[in-house]
């Protein structure tokens, strides 16, 4: 496998993330679709993972794995048409900046909620 698949899996794994966006906010969506979809971007954000990043090798393979897995799932639960028209959105650039400081204040809150209650648990545990 090259370098050059392996960007091209990258890009179309972004677009698919991007597409899957569009589908959480159509109504003709099915709802299991949109539970994994929520399960999946979830998982992808939390900074907690099911096998632990600094266990070599294994750390990280629950990411290359479940992930894409995940994605791969919720884009067969969609309807074709629809993620035609999503696909097709993602492709227009029609995401907007105002979508991109959303998505980055959360992970940075989340971030920031994590750092506060380790700190909390370390004072606590050190009176």
């Amino acid at each position: 496998m090259n370098i050059e698949n392996l960007k091209n899996k990258a890009r179309r794994l972004k677009n698919d993330t991007l597409a899957l966006y569009f589908a959480l906010q159509d109504p003709r969506v099915p709802f299991f679709a949109k539970t994994i979809i929520i399960f999946i971007v979830g998982y992808a954000l939390s900074p907690i993972d099911l096998i632990p990043d600094f266990i070599p090798v294994l750390g990280y393979l629950d990411d290359l794995i479940i992930v894409p897995l995940g994605i791969a799932l919720a884009l067969k639960m969609i309807p074709k048409e629809i993620l035609v028209e999503c696909r097709e959105k993602v492709k227009n650039g029609t995401l907007n900046t105002k979508i991109k400081w959303i998505g980055a204040i959360i992970v940075i809150s989340i971030w920031i909620l994590i750092i506060y209650i380790s700190i909390k648990i370390i004072i606590a545990h050190k009176s």
